[in-house]
C-alpha cells in the first residue's frame, strides 16, 4: 500500500514528520525573522499585514515561501541519495504541494477572519448613528470578492492536482499487484482488492490526511487568537468566569464529542469489513457460475445471499443509533459557540464585529479539535479497506 508509492515508508514516515517539526521550531525560534539577515526589510516580521490580496507578496510570506522550497529541496535531495524511489516526484514534491496548498488555504481563512470585524463594526457603526458612506461598504465588500478569489482559485487547482495525485497513487499500487498477479488471483476477492481498494484506499488516505494537516495548521494560525479574544469573553454560561473560557469551552466539547462518536461507532468498522467477506464470497460464487454450470446453485446462492443479509441487518442497526448520537451532538453543536457568548452579548459589552470575528476564530478552532468527529464515517470505511488490503498483502508475504 505504502511501499509502492513512498520509499521506504518505515523510515521516510517519521523523517518527513521531524524535518516538519524541526522546521516548525526552527520557524518560531527565530525563523520567522531571519530574512533580515539575507537583505529583507528589518521588523518585516513584526509590521502588522493588510487586510487584502497585497498581504500574500508581503515580506513575511515571501520569506516563508522562500523557507518553504528550501525545506523541500533539502528533505526530496536526502531521499533521492538514501533511497531512490520510481515515483518519488509525486509522493515528495507532490505531498509538499499538497502541504503549501494546505497552508495558503489557512491563510486565506485568517484573513477573511482578520476583515470580519473592521466590516461588521462598519456596519454597527453606520446602523446605529443614521448612516455613512456607501462607497466604503463597496471597497470592503470588493476586498472580500478578492481574497474569495483566489482562495476559490487556489481549492480548484489543488482539487485538480489531489486528483492527479491520488491516481498516480493508485498507479504505483495497482503496477505492484500486477506484477505478482500469479501469486494473487487466487485470493477470495483478489480482482476487487486491486480494481477497487487501491484507488480507494488512497483517496481516503489523502482526505484523512489532508484533513489532519490542516486541522493542526488551523490550530497553529487560530488557537492564538482564539486566547487573546478570550479576554472579551470572561464568563461562560453555567461555569461563570474563567481564564481562556473560549479555549476551554472549544477543547471541552470537542473531547466530549469525540469520545461520544467513539464509544458508539466502534463496531462499524469491523462490520464493514465482514460486509466485504460476504460480498466478495457471493460475488466470486457468481462468477464461476457464469462458466460452470454445476456452480451457483440456487441453494448455495441462497445460503451466501442470507449470511449478506444478516451482516447488512447488523450493520444497519449499528449505524441508526450511530446516526442518532452523532446528528444530535452536530445540531447541538452548531449553536454551541454563539450560546458560549450570551453572558457577554446580555451585559452588552461585545460590538456585532467581535461577535462575528470570534464566532468564526471559535468555529475553525473547534472543529479542528473535532477532526476525530468529522472524520470517523471515513475513518471507518479506510479501517475495512486497510484490513482487505493487508490479508491480501500478508498472503503475497506468506508466499514469497
Amino acid at each position: 500500500m505504502f511501499h509502492s508509492f513512498f520509499p521506504k515508508p518505515r523510515w521516510f514516515f517519521p523523517s518527513a514528520i521531524l524535518w516538519i517539526g524541526l522546521n516548525i521550531a526552527l520557524w518560531y525560534c527565530g525563523g520567522e525573522s531571519a530574512g533580515e539577515w539575507f537583505g529583507w526589510p528589518q521588523g518585516y516580521a513584526d509590521k502588522p499585514l493588510t487586510i487584502g490580496l497585497s498581504r500574500f507578496w508581503s515580506p513575511a510570506f515571501l520569506w516563508f515561501y522562500l523557507w518553504f522550497l528550501l525545506a523541500t529541496i533539502t528533505f526530496a535531495v536526502f531521499w533521492s541519495v538514501v533511497a531512490k524511489h520510481l515515483w518519488q516526484r509525486w509522493s515528495i514534491w507532490g505531498s509538499a504541494l499538497i502541504l503549501f496548498n494546505i497552508w495558503f488555504s489557512v491563510q486565506i481563512n485568517v484573513t477573511i477572519n482578520a476583515w470580519y470585524g473592521p466590516f461588521w463594526d462598519m456596519i454597527q457603526k453606520m446602523l446605529s448613528s443614521g448612516g455613512g458612506p456607501i462607497s466604503d461598504l463597496y471597497q470592503n465588500i470588493l476586498t472580500f470578492l478578492q481574497i474569495a478569489m483566489v482562495a476559490v482559485t487556489v481549492f480548484v487547482l489543488n482539487t485538480f492536482f489531489v486528483s492527479h495525485y491520488v491516481f498516480r497513487w493508485r498507479t504505483a499500487m495497482n503496477y505492484y499487484y500486477i506484477e505478482n498477479w500469479s501469486k494473487l488471483r487466487t485470493v477470495e476477492g483478489a480482482s476487487q482488492r486491486v480494481q477497487e481498494d487501491t484507488m480507494r484506499f488512497a483517496t481516503i488516505v489523502e482526505e484523512l490526511s489532508v484533513s489532519l494537516v490542516r486541522a493542526v495548521m488551523v490550530l497553529i494560525a487560530f488557537l492564538p487568537l482564539l486566547f487573546q479574544l478570550s479576554s472579551h469573553v470572561p464568563a461562560l454560561p453555567l461555569i461563570g468566569e474563567v481564564k481562556y473560557s473560549l479555549v476551554w469551552a472549544a477543547l471541552g466539547w470537542s473531547l466530549f464529542g469525540t469520545v461520544l462518536l467513539v464509544a458508539v461507532g466502534i463496531k462499524l468498522p469491523g462490520l464493514q469489513f465482514n460486509i466485504q467477506k460476504v460480498e466478495a464470497a457471493y460475488r466470486k460464487e457468481l462468477v464461476y457460475g457464469e462458466d460452470d454450470s454445476e456452480r451457483a446453485q440456487p441453494a448455495t446462492l441462497k445460503e451466501l445471499f442470507e449470511r449478506v443479509k444478516v451482516n447488512y441487518y447488523r450493520l444497519y442497526f449499528h449505524y441508526a443509533y450511530f446516526n442518532m448520537v452523532s446528528i444530535w451532538y452536530l445540531q447541538l453543536d452548531g449553536i454551541y459557540g454563539l450560546v458560549m457568548l450570551f453572558p457577554s452579548i446580555a451585559a452588552g459589552t461585545m460590538t456585532l464585529g467581535l461577535i462575528n470575528q470570534i464566532l468564526n476564530v471559535f468555529n475553525n478552532v473547534r472543529e479542528s479539535f473535532q477532526y476525530l468527529i468529522n472524520s470517523w464515517k471515513t475513518i471507518i470505511e479506510l479501517l475495512s479497506i486497510h484490513k482487505r488490503l493487508k490479508a491480501f498483502e500478508s498472503i503475497l508475504n506468506d508466499k514469497n
